[in-house]
């Protein structure tokens, strides 16, 4: 059974940083692409980060471009997403999710397993 479990959110001031991370189980993480999204209240869940199994060309949502960093360590099978320069209205649900394939989609629908979600809050 594949499992994704996220880690690393919290409640953090404007300019302040993160880091989350993902841990993957049950799948052969190294053939599979990986991507970040994340849910505001009220809001449809957006893409936010991907990158391909190998951790090549990763993309960003423009709302978050120069800001925040996915990367990949494939020995631990763990994907993060480095958040720095957090504004309010980065607050949302943040989901990690895995590709059936090695190369990442910008839709929901491009992955077929999601972790349970984790809260980042930033305050103003």
């Amino acid at each position: 059974q594949v499992q994704l479990v996220e880690s690393g959110g919290g409640l953090v001031q404007a300019g302040g940083s993160l880091r989350l991370s993902c841990a993957v189980s049950g799948r052969t993480f190294s053939s599979h692409a990986m991507g970040w999204f994340r849910q505001a209240p009220g809001k449809e869940r957006e893409f936010v980060a991907g990158i391909i199994f190998n951790g090549d060309s990763p993309r960003y949502a423009n709302s978050v471009k120069d800001r925040f960093t996915i990367s990949r360590d494939n020995a631990k099978n763990t994907v993060y997403l480095q958040m720095s320069s957090l504004q309010p209205a980065d607050t949302a649900v943040y989901y990690c999710a895995i590709s059936p394939g090695r190369f990442y989609g910008l839709d929901t629908g491009d992955y077929d397993y999601w972790g349970q979600g984790t809260q980042v809050t930033v305050s103003s």
